[in-house]
């Protein structure tokens, strides 16, 4: 005995099985983001890097710290272009009744005196971005360590940084930033042995 089986069964019982199958990946899929959006968002959290950064004790010195090289440095260029303003009302003075030989003596010397200036300014600069960079990278550091100890001591899967609004929508108890900034500064309290 033979079975005969029509074309367009034979297609019907393959759309019927492809549909079967479609219909249970859907449903696996739509378990698996239940799953995980359900019981794994604890394991999911972020820290406002802004509240952190500005919370964290550490951060706060390194700030203050940088602040006052900053003051320090200003001050140095303050007294550099006092001295080259100086050296140009010195010069005035000569160019009305001093030789031609302590004209070009003056001349030269705010020339010097500018030239340390300008030198001085863009170390100043380069040495405050280097300096800023330091600071802050020591600071940074010592946040990315605590984040992986705390998130495993926590049992966190992920721990998210927002930063600038780099997260669109997050559940306010997904926000662990208080109790990180309180725990980093614990640590911080703590003199190093």
């Amino acid at each position: 005995m033979q079975i005969t089986v029509t074309p367009i069964r034979f297609i019907t019982m393959n759309v019927n099985r492809l549909l079967l199958l479609t219909i249970l990946i859907g449903v696996s899929v739509t378990f698996l983001f239940f799953y995980i959006f359900s019981f794994s968002r604890r394991n999911i959290v972020y820290v406002d890097s802004n509240k952190l950064l500005s919370g964290y004790k550490s951060m706060v010195a390194a700030r203050t710290e940088f602040e006052a090289k900053q003051v320090a440095w200003k001050s140095n260029v303050d007294t550099l272009t006092n001295d080259v303003k100086t050296a140009i009302a010195k010069y005035e003075k000569t160019a009305m009744n001093g030789s031609v030989k302590e004209k070009q003596l003056a001349k030269d010397f705010i020339t010097e005196k500018q030239k340390q200036l300008y030198e001085y300014q863009n170390a100043i600069r380069q040495n405050s971005s280097q300096e800023e960079q330091r600071l802050t990278q020591n600071v940074l550091s010592t946040v990315n360590i605590f984040l992986e100890r705390y998130g495993k001591k926590n049992g966190y899967k992920l721990i998210l940084v927002a930063s600038n609004g780099n997260i669109a929508y997050a559940d306010e108890s997904m926000d662990i930033t208080e109790k990180v900034v309180e725990e980093l500064n614990k640590e911080y309290a703590v003199p190093a042995k």
